[in-house]
C-alpha cells in the first residue's frame, strides 16, 4: 500500500464511528452487560500509561458477575454504539484494522476490584489471522456482527477474576500516540477446581508508546505482525499468520438481520459457591438457546414462583422470566434483576 491510502484512511478514521464491547455470551447463552463495566463513551484510550487503559474511561459500576467454568466457551461483543447491536453496521468501523487481546486478573471482588493495580495476563489474541496482509483481527469482529469467541484456560485457580477484551486500532499509529484501544472489563466469578495462578504484567505498564506492534504504518507490505504485550498463557510464542484467508470468519454481517434477535436462555446457573467450598460452580449449558423475535412489549423482570426451597449462592441467579430455581439469597446477599432474563444474588 502507498501514502495515499494512508491519507485516505486517516481521512476517514476522523469521521467515523468508534466502538466499545459491550456484550458477554457464555458456551453460546447470552449475558448481555449484565457484568460489564460499560465504558463512559466509544471513544479510545491513546495513552499507554494512563490508569484508563485498564478497564476505560470511568466506566459505568455493575453489581453482576457472570459465573464460568475452566474450559467454556466465552464470547465477548462490540459495537460502535451504546446498546446497539444490529449486525447490519461494522462491529468498528472506519478502517480501525488491528489486533484483539483478551487478558485475565484474578481478584478478591471482582465488582469492586480496582483494575490498574491487578496483575493480568493474557489468554487470547488475534492480529493477523491469515495470509492477506488487509484481514486483521478486528475484521473477524466486523465478519461476525462483533462476536470474538475464546477458551477459559482449563487449569485456572477459581474465584473472581476481571476479564478484559481489548481493540489496538492501529489506522493512524505511524506516529507516537496514534494507536487507539478500545476496551472493556468484564466481571466474572471462574469454578472449577484448578490450581494455576498464571504470572501476569500490569496495565498500564506492559505496553510502550513506541513497541513496534503500537508504533506502526500499518499501510505498508506487512509479512508479519508483533502483537503487543505477553504471549497468551499457555503458548511459547506468538502464532505465525499462515492459514489461508479468511477462515476465521464465520458469520457474515451483509446476511444479518438488522437487530439480534432477543435470547432468552434455556437456563442460567445458579449459586457460585465460595472459594471455601472448593467454588466447583455450575457450568452454563452448552444447549443451543431459544430465540425469540423482539416485540413492543416491555416484559416484566419478576420471577416465577419457584419449586425450590434452597436459596441460591453468592452472586447465582434467582430470578427472571423463565427461572424456576430459587428465589431467595444466601444471608448477606440480595437478589437485584439484572434485566428481565437475569437477577442476580449481590452482597446486601
Amino acid at each position: 500500500m502507498y501514502y495515499s491510502l494512508l491519507v485516505a484512511a486517516c481521512f476517514v478514521a476522523s469521521v467515523s464511528s468508534h466502538a466499545t464491547f459491550q456484550e458477554l455470551w457464555i458456551n453460546g447463552v447470552d449475558a448481555g452487560s449484565s457484568c460489564v463495566r460499560l465504558p463512559f463513551s466509544n471513544s479510545p484510550v491513546t495513552d499507554v500509561t494512563s490508569d484508563d487503559l485498564t478497564c476505560n474511561v470511568t466506566p459505568t459500576p455493575s453489581s453482576g458477575i457472570c459465573p464460568v467454568m475452566p474450559g467454556d466457551q466465552v464470547t465477548v461483543e462490540m459495537h460502535q454504539q451504546p446498546g446497539d447491536r444490529s449486525c447490519a453496521t461494522q462491529a468498528i468501523g472506519g478502517d480501525h484494522y488491528g489486533p484483539i487481546n483478551i487478558y485475565l486478573a484474578a481478584v478478591d471482588d471482582a465488582a469492586t476490584a480496582d483494575g490498574p493495580s491487578a496483575s493480568w495476563f493474557k489468554i487470547s489474541e488475534i492480529g493477523l489471522p491469515s495470509d492477506n496482509p488487509d484481514y486483521w483481527g478486528t475484521e473477524v469482529l466486523n465478519d461476525n456482527c462483533g462476536h470474538y469467541t475464546f477458551t477459559i484456560p482449563p487449569d485456572i485457580k477459581p474465584g473472581n477474576y476481571l476479564l478484559r477484551a481489548e481493540v489496538i486500532a492501529l489506522h493512524v499509529a505511524s506516529t507516537v500516540g496514534g494507536a487507539q484501544f478500545y476496551m472493556s472489563c468484564y466481571q466474572i466469578n471462574i469454578g472449577g477446581t484448578g490450581t494455576a495462578s498464571p504470572a501476569g504484567v500490569s496495565i498500564p505498564g506492559a505496553y510502550s508508546a513506541t513497541d513496534p506492534g503500537i508504533l506502526i504504518n500499518i499501510y505498508q507490505q506487512l509479512d508479519t505482525y508483533e502483537i503487543p504485550g505477553p504471549s497468551p498463557y499457555g503458548t511459547t510464542s506468538p502464532a505465525v499468520a499462515s492459514t489461508a484467508w479468511p477462515t476465521t470468519a464465520t458469520w457474515n454481517t451483509a446476511d444479518q438481520p438488522s437487530t439480534v434477535p432477543t435470547v432468552v436462555p434455556t437456563s442460567i446457573p445458579g449459586g457460585v459457591p465460595s472459594s471455601s467450598s472448593g467454588n466447583s460452580g455450575t457450568t452454563v449449558p452448552t444447549t443451543t438457546p431459544t430465540t425469540v423475535a423482539p416485540t413492543s412489549t416491555t416484559p416484566t423482570a419478576s420471577a416465577p414462583s419457584s419449586t425450590s426451597t434452597a436459596a441460591s449462592g453468592a452472586y447465582g441467579q434467582c430470578g427472571g422470566i423463565g427461572w424456576t430455581g430459587p428465589t431467595t439469597c444466601v444471608s448477606g446477599f440480595s437478589c437485584t434483576v439484572t434485566n428481565a432474563y437475569y437477577s442476580q444474588c449481590v452482597p446486601a
